[in-house]
């Protein structure tokens, strides 16, 4: 018996997830919601559907699903989340968790109401780096971690083509951070209490979008413990990372660096030298490979086996939270409080 996924919002994310579920053993991608009919349209063509929904609570009332992949833009997310469990489908949501911290709160609740599975998909986690570092951590080798600091920064054409759409809604921090956040969480395991933040807008104003060029965050932890995050999207576009990309964690015993901009390839083309990325999903013969297939995979498998998720509601809660202050900093100008009650 097949495990039936409908997928919500078919964007680059909805597509990549569903290339992944269609090669997953024991899954079904069965129905598509997306209120643009362009996006639905393709979708449909490329997994060969015919149950497809301009609504998702038409799918979500009219299909017979297990589970559904969340891959809305991020400011959306808490409402497809809930009345996914309270249709009774489990749930994995597109990272991060959703933009408000009060909203995350809501989905954090229904989690434990419903005992739905429910997984944010930051598929970092199952990149062996990372994963290495935590293991490090626990092991003692580093001490405790004291200080963290993460830059992810991207070309000036990720906001001004790519992401052209729908960029000036969003920020590099909410497009690029929320992993990083996601990871310093994971290696600190502490909660953080509050975020200082500054960005700059100057290139990207004058080109019509009214968003920030760059942002570095301070975030203060329970214990005294901090870090910075730095996120920016002007790099000039001869910049062959997508994205530059480095993390340390500096410890009582131990320091550890990840440099990953290159991903181990440098392609010296004709017409470009660029760094091809092949860690987070990438298609090897038949099998799609990478940090973003083991989180899929690992989510339906706690589905079917009834285990605990990695990155669960409560996790997602802490990331989210962060993403909220750091705006809610931009804006005031002064250092926000984070309260979490947990």
């Amino acid at each position: 018996m097949s495990f039936k996924f409908g997928i919500i919002g078919t964007g680059i994310m909805g597509k990549a997830g569903g290339r992944i579920l269609q090669l997953a053993e024991g899954v079904e991608v069965t129905a598509l919601a997306d209120i643009s009919a362009t996006s639905l349209k393709e979708a449909a063509a490329e997994f060969n559907l015919s149950s497809t929904y301009a609504h998702y609570q038409d799918m979500l009332d009219k299909e017979d699903l297990d589970a559904v992949y969340v891959a809305t833009p991020d400011q959306y997310h808490r409402d497809a989340c809930i009345d996914a469990m309270q249709a009774g489908c489990h749930v994995l949501v597109e990272k991060p968790m959703t933009t408000k911290q009060e909203d995350a709160e809501e989905i954090y609740k229904e989690v434990q109401q419903t005992g739905k599975k429910f997984q944010v998909n930051f598929n970092h986690r199952w990149l062996a780096p990372y994963h290495k570092v935590r293991s490090m951590i626990e092991e003692g080798q580093l001490g405790d971690p004291l200080i963290g600091f993460a830059r992810k920064n991207n070309p000036i054409s990720v906001p001004t083509s790519m992401l052209a759409s729908w960029a000036k809604d969003s920020s590099p921090a909410w497009f690029m951070n929320s992993h990083d956040i996601d990871l310093m969480v994971w290696w600190f395991d502490a909660n953080p209490t509050e975020v200082y933040s500054r960005g700059i807008k100057r290139v990207l104003k004058a080109r019509g979008m009214d968003t920030y060029d760059g942002i570095q965050s301070l975030v203060t932890f329970e214990q005294g413990q901090f870090a910075t995050f730095e996120s920016a999207w002007i790099y000039p576009e001869a910049s062959p990372y997508m994205p530059d990309s480095f993390m340390e964690v500096i410890g009582t015993k131990g320091t550890t660096h990840i440099n990953r901009k290159d991903e181990a390839i440098d392609a010296i083309l004709e017409e470009k030298f660029t760094c091809p990325r092949t860690f987070l999903n990438y298609k090897v013969f038949d099998e799609w490979v990478g940090a973003m297939p083991s989180s899929v995979r690992s989510f339906v498998n706690a589905c079917k086996n009834n285990t605990d998720t990695v990155v669960n509601a409560r996790e997602g809660l802490r990331s989210t939270a962060i993403l909220d202050a750091i705006h809610r900093s931009l804006e005031s100008g002064k250092p926000e409080g984070i309260n979490l009650q947990f």
